[in-house]
């Protein structure tokens, strides 16, 4: 049985346990019960520091609990998941980054547990078995989730304070010439050619070609109305989502030179009415990533490309092409980046900065189509 008679404070208590060591109590500032500290102590003098520490702590207001860090990283990230307000393709990855490379290694810890050192290990060890993007991304959510533990003072720090772990040197991608880019478009299957052109001297990006519907396109005008994207479920499931920010709904013009190819590509492949989408899939159905690639790596290598271009490398020759003569507010409203002053936006730009910058391209295209053919 507890030594009774150790000495009462006017802050909770210190007292000698049947084992000669000194236990301190103190009552709960969130709940008034009487609780007794987790460690116990050599001595009395030891046991009153401690308990003078404490005192201060709640005094500050920087006392915690110390049964909130027993919380399990895998329910409280879950919880966290299921809180958070996200796209439904976003909530997936999400998810799936939790799932794969954060429950592995921390599901069954504590939160108050988790170290740096900790954190610094599993970093390293994702790095040796899978992409850096993919654990940038991980550690990103990780460092997410104890922020809110933080918030939720579950924890007093997070663990998560590894200098430069949160982002990483994206690797320069390959700028393709405006040749380049038509003998791809020549070697593509037909109804992919303009989606290629597009994709380079409109700059936008596979989802927003691929959401694309016939009343998007002003022939009158050569000019496109971007108002969605498409994004795709890793259970195969096609929905139609907003831009991620107001900046991604935007009028682009393109260049007239495409108006031929754009004519014959809405009657020979494009759907069926004002909601029929511009491009399709090789059996009608809509376009996917998956039912693409095939052609385009095919395309390229019949291009004789030295370089291996992605698909979204086309958006990245067409935001460089675009660049010469442009500013960075055109650019950015072009390429639907988001400004401090996104209402600009919708402005209608076709007959204005943007037609000058589609003329430039077409200027572009015609030389590089006269040289072609000389």
């Amino acid at each position: 049985m507890a030594n009774s008679q150790g000495r009462r404070r006017r802050f909770g208590s210190a007292r000698q346990l049947k084992s000669g060591r000194w236990q301190v109590r103190y009552r709960d500032p969130g709940t008034g019960q009487l609780r007794s500290a987790e460690e116990t102590y050599a001595t009395k003098r030891d046991a009153e520091v401690a308990l003078t520490h404490i005192e201060a702590d709640i005094t500050r207001g920087q006392w915690s609990d110390p049964d909130a860090g027993k919380v399990h990283f895998g329910p409280y990230a879950t919880a966290w998941l299921k809180d958070r307000k996200l796209a439904a393709r976003s909530r997936e990855r999400h998810e799936s980054v939790i799932r794969l490379h954060l429950l592995p290694t921390f599901g069954a810890r504590s939160l108050a547990s988790i170290t740096t050192a900790q954190i610094r290990a599993w970093r390293t060890a994702c790095l040796d078995r899978t992409g850096e993007p993919t654990v940038v991304k991980a550690y990103q959510i990780m460092r997410a989730i104890l922020n809110t533990a933080v918030d939720d003072e579950l924890i007093r720090r997070n663990p998560c304070r590894i200098k430069g772990a949160d982002q990483y040197d994206v690797p320069e991608r390959p700028v393709l010439t405006v040749p380049e880019v038509y003998a791809v478009a020549d070697a593509i299957a037909p109804r992919y050619r303009l989606l290629v052109l597009f994709a380079a001297f409109t700059t936008l990006r596979f989802g927003e070609l691929a959401s694309l519907r016939r009343r998007d396109v002003d022939t009158e005008n050569a000019a496109l109305t971007v108002r969605r994207a498409q994004a795709e479920m890793q259970t195969g499931a096609l929905f139609d989502k907003a831009p991620k920010s107001d900046a991604g709904v935007r009028p682009v013009a393109f260049p007239i030179e495409l108006l031929p190819d754009v004519r014959l590509h809405l009657d020979a492949y494009a759907g069926p009415g004002r909601d029929g989408h511009v491009f399709l899939g090789p059996q009608g159905g809509q376009l996917r990533r998956s039912n693409f690639r095939g052609d385009w790596i095919d395309a390229r290598k019949k291009a004789g490309l030295t370089v291996d271009a992605h698909f979204h490398d086309l958006r990245h020759t067409g935001n460089t092409l675009a660049a010469s003569g442009a500013s960075l507010r055109e650019l950015m409203t072009r390429m639907g980046h988001s400004t401090p002053r996104a209402a600009l936006i919708y402005q209608h730009m076709v007959n204005g900065r943007d037609r000058e910058i589609a003329d430039r391209l077409g200027s572009m295209i015609r030389k590089a189509r006269e040289d072609t053919d000389s």
